[in-house]
Formats: C-alpha cells, sequence, structure tokens
C-alpha cells in the first residue's frame, strides 16, 4: 500500500500536529506506512514543543491533487534512438500504439515518432542510403556475422543485378558501399579489394578461405542471411535509426508531477493523442492519454482535527479520504465511499489518538506521551476551556505517568512561548491560529492568538486593525476577527473589520461592539465563538 498521508487543517496548532505525528507513529507500529504533514507555517507554541521533545518539524504538504504519477499510464513504452524502424513496427504493434516516444541514453527524451513519420519515410527516403548499426542489420535480415569491424554502418546500398563482367567494369565501389550479392566469388573479390563499408551474402552463401582472409585484411564487414536478395534489398531500409525520422519539436509533453486537470485542458484541445510522459529529470517515464484517465490512484489521506474543505489541503476532493479523527462540528465533506469517522465531545484531539493506541493495543513511549500532552495542554488550555472534558483531564494524568513530565511546567513554557510575537509579523499573528468557514454564502474568517502578555497586541492596535479592513476586503469575508486570548484573565479581546459589527454585537450580546473590547470568559472559539457566530448570521436569514 502505498503511503498514507496524515494532517491537520491549514494554519496548523500544536494539536493538530501532534495529532498527525503520533497517528503517524501509530500506523507504522502497525505495520501501515504513514507520515504526518503540515499545511502551513506551525507557530512558535508549537516550534516550542517539537524542539522539547526533539522532534523534527512536518514537511509542508501543498496540496493533493491528482498528478500524471497517480494515473496508470503506460509505463516504459519507448524505444532507443538506435534501435531499428522495425523494431519500432514491432514495438507499435504489440502495444497497440501509433506513437512511441524516442530516448537517448539514461532515457532522456530526444523525440518521437509516429506511424505518420514511418509513411512518410517509406514515400520520400532515399532507399540508397542506409545509416544504422551492424547489430540493426543483423535484426532485420535474420543474419549472422561473419565478419565484424565496425559498429555502426552508413552507406549507399548496391545489389549486384549484373553480370560479374559488366558489374566489375560499370560499378565503383567504395569504403561508403553496401553490396547485396549472392553465390559469385568474382565479385565478391572486387568487392574485398575495394574495401567495401559491408557485403551482405544472400540465401546464405559463403565466402573462400582466400576471400575472408582478404576481408579480415581490409576490414570488410561480411553478413549472411537466410533471405534472398530481393526480400534483403526491401528490408534494409527498415534497419535504419529510429532517430533518423523521429519528430524533435511540435509534440507536447507533461511532468509526471503535472497536475491531471492541466493535462486534461491541453489534451482535450490538441490533435495529438500519445503524450510522453518525463520524470523531473525530462527522462520519459511512458506514454499517457486521455483515456488512462479512468484508471487512477488518487493520493489516500486521513485528516486529524478537522472535517471541513475550506479548512483542508488544497485538492482536498481529489484525494481518497481513508479515515477523519477529530472533535470538532460536523463540516461540509464528502466522500465517496464509507470511510472510519471518529469524532467525539473532547476538548482536544490529542485524546481520541490516546485512545486509538488503547485500542489497538500499542504500548505508548514517553516521547509519544509527551507530544499528547502538548496537544491536549495547547487546546485546553490546559483544562481551563469550557471544551474541557473529564476525559481529556483522565487522559492527561495517565499521559503524566507515562511521561514523567509535570504537565503544568511544560504549560508554563508553552505558553510563554506561545506568546511571544518577536519576529512575527501582523499577518503571521492574524493566520497564526486562523480557521475559515462558509455560511449562507458569507465567507467567515477567525483567526485566535493565545498569549500571557496581550499588551504586546495592544500597542499596535491600529496596524492590526488596518491589516484585518484589507483582508477581508481583498478576500471577501463578511466576518474577519482575531481573538487575542488572554490565558491569565480567562477571556479574550476582539479586533474586527467593520463589516462584522452587526453580526459580532448579536453574537455577544454586545449594545455596541469597540474596538479591543474584552469578552469575558471566552476563550473557546470551538465552543464559545463560532457557535455564537452561526447563530447570529442564522437568525439574521
Amino acid at each position: 500500500m502505498e503511503e498514507l498521508l496524515i494532517f491537520g487543517h491549514k494554519n496548523p496548532d500544536t494539536d493538530s500536529v501532534t495529532s498527525a505525528i503520533t497517528l503517524a507513529n501509530l500506523k507504522n507500529k502497525l505495520n501501515i506506512k504513514a507520515s504526518p504533514k503540515i499545511l502551513g507555517d506551525i507557530n512558535n507554541e508549537t516550534k516550542f514543543v517539537l524542539n522539547y521533545f526533539e522532534i523534527p518539524k512536518p514537511s509542508f504538504l501543498n496540496d493533493v491533487k491528482l498528478q500524471i504519477k497517480d494515473v496508470n499510464f503506460l509505463k516504459t513504452s519507448f524505444t532507443k534512438k538506435h534501435d531499428s524502424i522495425l523494431s519500432v513496427l514491432k514495438f507499435m504493434k504489440e502495444n497497440h500504439l501509433t506513437t512511441v516516444p524516442v530516448v537517448e541514453k539514461n532515457d532522456k527524451l530526444a523525440g518521437i515518432i509516429n506511424l505518420n513519420d514511418i509513411l512518410q519515410f517509406l514515400i520520400n527516403c532515399d532507399f540508397q542510403n542506409i545509416k544504422t548499426s551492424l547489430a540493426n542489420i543483423l535484426q532485420v535480415l535474420e543474419g549472422a556475422k561473419v565478419l565484424g569491424f565496425d559498429e555502426n554502418i552508413a552507406g549507399n546500398l548496391l545489389v549486384a543485378a549484373y553480370e560479374t563482367e559488366t558489374f566489375i567494369k560499370e560499378v565503383k565501389l567504395n569504403s561508403e558501399s553496401i553490396l547485396i550479392l549472392g553465390d559469385r566469388p568474382d565479385i565478391q573479390e572486387y568487392a574485398v579489394e575495394n574495401k567495401i563499408k559491408l557485403l551482405i551474402l544472400s540465401n546464405n552463401f559463403d565466402v573462400s578461405p582466400k576471400i575472408l582472409k582478404k576481408a579480415k585484411e581490409k576490414k570488410v564487414n561480411i553478413i549472411k542471411s537466410p533471405l534472398d536478395s530481393y526480400k534483403i534489398a526491401n528490408l534494409i531500409l527498415f534497419s535504419n535509426f529510429a532517430h533518423e525520422l523521429m519528430s524533435k519539436e511540435d509534440f507536447v509533453t507533461f511532468k509526471t508531477n503535472d497536475y491531471v486537470s492541466e493535462f486534461k485542458r491541453i489534451a482535450n484541445d490538441s490533435r495529438q493523442v500519445y503524450f510522453p510522459a518525463l520524470d523531473k529529470d525530462a527522462c520519459v517515464k511512458g506514454l499517457i492519454t486521455l483515456d488512462h484517465l479512468n484508471d487512477i490512484n488518487p493520493k489516500k489521506v486521513i485528516l486529524v482535527d478537522h472535517n471541513e474543505a475550506d479548512q483542508s489541503v488544497i485538492g482536498i476532493e481529489e484525494a481518497q479520504i481513508l479515515e477523519v479523527i477529530d472533535h470538532h462540528k460536523i463540516g461540509n465533506m464528502s466522500t465517496a465511499y464509507p470511510i472510519n469517522f471518529r469524532n467525539m465531545i473532547v476538548g482536544s484531539c490529542s485524546t481520541i489518538i490516546f485512545h486509538l493506541y488503547q485500542e489497538n493495543n500499542v504500548k505508548i513511549d514517553p516521547t509519544t506521551a509527551g507530544l499528547l500532552m502538548a496537544g491536549i495542554i495547547s487546546d485546553t488550555l490546559l483544562l481551563r476551556s469550557p471544551t474541557t472534558t473529564a476525559l481529556d483531564k483522565k487522559v492527561l494524568c495517565e499521559l503524566n505517568k507515562i511521561s514523567k513530565i509535570d504537565y503544568q511546567k511544560l504549560a508554563e513554557k508553552m505558553f510563554a512561548a506561545a506568546s511571544s510575537i518577536a519576529d512575527m509579523s501582523k499577518e503571521e499573528i492574524i493566520y497564526s491560529d486562523f480557521k475559515t468557514f462558509t455560511i449562507h454564502n458569507q465567507l467567515i474568517g477567525l483567526g485566535q492568538f493565545k498569549t500571557t502578555n496581550q499588551n504586546d497586541i495592544k500597542k499596535d492596535l491600529k496596524l492590526f486593525k488596518e491589516k484585518i479592513e484589507e483582508e477581508a476586503e481583498n478576500k471577501n469575508y463578511t466576518v474577519f476577527a482575531l481573538f487575542i486570548t488572554d490565558i491569565i484573565n480567562n477571556g479574550s479581546y476582539i479586533i474586527y473589520n467593520k463589516k462584522s459589527e452587526r453580526i459580532l454585537e448579536k453574537a455577544f450580546e454586545l449594545e455596541k461592539i469597540e474596538d479591543w473590547i474584552f469578552i469575558s470568559d471566552k476563550i473557546s472559539r470551538k465552543q464559545q465563538m463560532i457557535p455564537r457566530i452561526i447563530d447570529a448570521i442564522e437568525k439574521a436569514h
């Protein structure tokens, strides 16, 4: 089975990252190859947690859109640059193709050949001009080598049709002559004396020891074929190198990393049917057609800490979702097949991952326990969030025993790291933990920044207001708000766009909203912010 990609939502927080890492670890222990990913930059708190437990940051996942490498196209469907034309025709016939790529050394694309190229060659070519290899000639003529000195053979084709005396008198031979001849010793000797490039003996005729000795001295290539002179003359043309008639330009290729959607768009507008598929080094991996899009292997993914398309990776609709592990409201995501969907009323996705380890009888090591602890601490604000359940508290205690880490002290360090805004831009703070959703075709964006020192944000309130208005306008948000959650005073300050004033007033039962207003006891976006905003919008409709 191909590798599973496990990831949380966009703008990843600590719980989503620790959930992805620990679930991937569980899958690997169950002999299911899996890899954790992130969909954006991690925040300072998460950086601290990963550094604290010496865990490498998961690699970034840009999208899971279908790519050509996800399509079961014709693999290794190409011919070598120095293959014979006959071998190309046979390859086409065996694989039911009308086009094949031609490759150079290391399978680098040199050009393409289609049936029309071969027909044009047969109609317009110089039948006397041969450019090929001795091996190709032997293959095409079913021949055997008598003497071989040259790997490649290039020259002008002649057939000894005249009587011996006339031929020797009238036909001039040289080092570029390729002569088809039967059992005629005098002409054989004449050809060898003139150091021709290649002597082809029809009907498996031989040369005398005397002529053979002379041919060795003159380094004349000699082969014999069971075919008669007429068949040899007709077939030898097909021994020419394939690259002699390939097209080097005016054809379309695709990289295996190209998106299927782009391939479909271009291919539908093209007269070309077969398209070479290349890797990043321009090496040919095969041929793809529109028909191959009926046989695809979408990327296999598991979502943690979210279940809404707006919050997930680009192209999620083109991936195969195998599982969802979440603790939020059920969103608008659908799947083509039944999946494992685990949604629990708990304060942290890491709490659910803990139970998955137990259910699969997999022992939790101290590092994994520490990561899960960090996820619970972060998402429940050290069990102070109203989303916290008795199960979260119980699991945190169990993990504390395994990790042997004082979770109170760990929480202090995490919150201190989370509060640091050094080297962070206004945009990074706004989007450090950001969720989007759509209600009645209205786009809602809610950011949350948890801090132990809200004055670090307040001193730049005007700049934050300007940035939020700009983002809301440019991205067409109806509601765009940043909640500055004060961990010490157990509440949140709001910075918002002007268009959202009425909705926020109704959501939080305010007579009049104003800049930097403090909403006491509101620290859970999932339970205390999003539901109220949704309800306010619903009532307005």
